[in-house]
């Protein structure tokens, strides 16, 4: 009586299958991830933007405050350097230093956030990235403000265009 041996273990080809049904749930989770992350991005800069909105409009109410009824330019400047330079610490945007893409053309009411503003207005745990920068447009008629981003996210630069990508 011949007595044979049976061998047991993992194939060659259970072994294969197996390898690429991980890579198959790892491809699967590290796109799912990335999106998510991109997704977190944006809502964090859309976050960012709102709190610092939030803070300019109290400003730009301020400064409609002490123009009153019907003010002649000179004072309009006079106010808004008072109001967004000195008490709001925000930096004037110098002629021609707005990108084109953010669709601005009368600068007359553009301030660019200071570290000394961010710092006064709470927001100094806020990170930007390098050269990244965020630009204030005081809209005094309406009394409304618009955030600009320089990096921006997927084509869109201010607050408004942000809010309305839908993921």
């Amino acid at each position: 009586m011949k007595i044979t041996k049976k061998e047991t273990g993992v194939t060659l080809v259970a072994l294969s299958i197996t390898i690429v049904v991980l890579l198959i749930l790892a491809t699967i989770a590290i796109n799912g991830s990335t999106s998510i992350i991109k997704r977190a991005k944006l809502e964090e800069m859309k976050t960012n933007m709102l709190l610092i909105q939030a803070k300019a409009r109290e400003y730009v109410e301020d400064a409609t405050f002490k123009m009153g009824m019907n003010p002649d330019e000179p004072k309009k400047a006079n106010v808004r350097s008072k109001v967004y330079e000195e008490n709001a610490k925000l930096q004037k945007v110098a002629e021609g230093e707005v990108p084109s893409n953010f669709g601005i053309t009368d600068t007359t009411t553009c301030y660019w956030l200071t570290p000394e503003a961010q710092t006064n207005w709470g927001l100094s745990k806020m990170q930007l990235e390098k050269d990244e920068k965020f630009l204030i447009e005081f809209k005094e008629a309406d009394v409304t403000v618009e955030v600009y981003n320089t990096k921006g996210y997927q084509g869109n630069y201010s607050l408004t265009a942000m809010e309305q990508i839908q993921e």
